[in-house]
């Protein structure tokens, strides 16, 4: 249960921070409301997600697996520009979130 409390803090991060661009600087109501509650959600799971796993292996595949979320979100929903470097930068994260695993991080 403790990797599907970190998989959901991941994508309710991600879902937070797609309603934070949609709200286009808290002047679109329901966006920045979503935005609010999509954090609460994540910030909770995440809490219980590391009850069994090590903060530094936990924060680092939800950061690094969020942000590789959110760049791609960013290029197919957004049409943000691609380029080689965005494409190996997050090659790299994804590398360093699967290093961290095979460290072991539950206790």
């Amino acid at each position: 249960m403790t990797w599907t409390y970190l998989i959901l803090a991941i994508l309710f991060e991600v879902s937070g921070t797609t309603c934070m661009k949609l709200s286009q600087g808290f002047t679109k109501t329901v966006p920045s409301i979503l935005l609010f509650v999509f954090y609460t959600l994540s910030f909770a799971m995440l809490t219980l997600a590391l009850k069994k796993l090590d903060v530094s292996v936990a924060y680092a595949v939800w950061s690094g697996m969020g942000t590789a979320l959110i760049a791609t979100i960013g290029v197919l929903w957004f049409k943000e520009p691609v380029t080689a470097l965005k494409l190996i930068s997050l090659g790299l994260i994804i590398i360093g979130v699967v290093g961290l695993n095979l460290s072991g991080g539950a206790h």
